[in-house]
């Protein structure tokens, strides 16, 4: 999958109908979980080069869509899509992105703890992202289930960009609590639908991902459980035992996909400073403090723009 290409006139078009005026509930109508983003349903996910997109790089950005959470996804549709497809094409950190939008939950407690859409570069993003379902659960049990996306990609994804090139794909996960260590069988085979010898921990699976994409976490650090006294310090603690240069903590989520990008470009070589100072003065200071620690390649990379 992954034909056409991200057109902002193709998305203003479709905002307009799909979620200009609308409530969270009116832009997310599904009810619960579609066979067609179910992972225990799907053999592979597919991201290919084309004539469109001849050096495509697979990009999955999961979002924890638990409690309070659902508002990433909102603000994912409201805006940040198209920002996070614009600005990848305009400051070129990676070539032609295949997005897949993936919605976590809790393997423990929910009846749809992972769905994944297609990997898609144009407005199909958007269709298909519109169609999860907000199932909004969680449990309660101080956790979710951030691992599965990884599982599913070291499991389930079949890319050029890895296979054919020895280029690494992108994950990308967002949420406010901490992670449950792992998979287990049980959970791989009823959420994925795959057989695995033994329970899985948090670092077997960043092991098994980590082969063939770029592993980041995403915390939102002022809301939902983070903001619960002391809890920012917990979950960034339970994340860095698996990622410690790689769990970013982001003080506005509305400067998501402007980090996401940023990550992307200080991942190929670009200086943290001036990818954060290319934003200006709205989003730069968040931008930098999310930045603060992960390290970059020597070199000024590919696509800093707007400096």
């Amino acid at each position: 999958m992954g034909n056409g290409r991200w057109d902002s006139g193709a998305w203003a078009n479709y905002s307009a109908t799909a979620t200009v005026g609308k409530s969270q509930t009116q832009i997310f109508t599904s009810r619960d979980m579609k066979d067609e983003f179910n992972p225990a349903k799907i053999t592979m996910r597919e991201s290919r080069d084309g004539d469109d997109n001849p050096l495509s790089t697979p990009i999955i950005l999961g979002s924890d869509v638990t409690g309070s959470m659902g508002m990433i996804a909102e603000k994912l549709m409201r805006e940040g899509l198209n920002t996070l497809a614009t600005e990848i094409y305009d400051r070129k950190p990676v070539t032609d992105p295949h997005i897949m939008i993936a919605g976590i939950g809790d393997a423990k407690t929910d009846r749809a703890p992972l769905q994944v859409t297609q990997f898609e570069a144009d407005i199909r993003v958007a269709e298909q992202a519109r169609e999860l379902w907000l199932e909004g659960n969680g449990g309660g049990n101080q956790g979710e289930s951030y691992f599965l996306p990884h599982l599913f990609a070291a499991t389930k994804v079949s890319a050029d960009a890895i296979e054919k090139r020895g280029r690494k794909g992108y994950i990308f996960t967002v949420g406010d609590e901490p992670v449950h260590d792992g998979v287990t069988q049980a959970e791989a085979k009823r959420v994925l639908g795959i057989d695995i010898e033994r329970d899985l921990s948090g670092r077997d699976i960043i092991g098994m991902a980590g082969r063939n994409w770029e592993i980041f976490h995403i915390v939102l650090v002022n809301e939902g459980y983070c903001g619960w006294g002391g809890a920012r310090d917990k979950v960034l603690a339970s994340w860095r035992n698996y990622l410690p240069e790689r769990t970013i903590a982001l003080e506005d989520v509305d400067a998501l996909a402007e980090t996401v990008v940023s990550l992307m470009q200080v991942t190929e070589g670009a200086m943290a400073a001036d990818v954060a100072a290319s934003w200006g003065d709205g989003k730069a200071l968040v931008v930098a403090n999310a930045l603060k620690g992960v390290p970059s390649k020597t070199g000024a990379g590919r696509g800093v723009r707007r400096l």
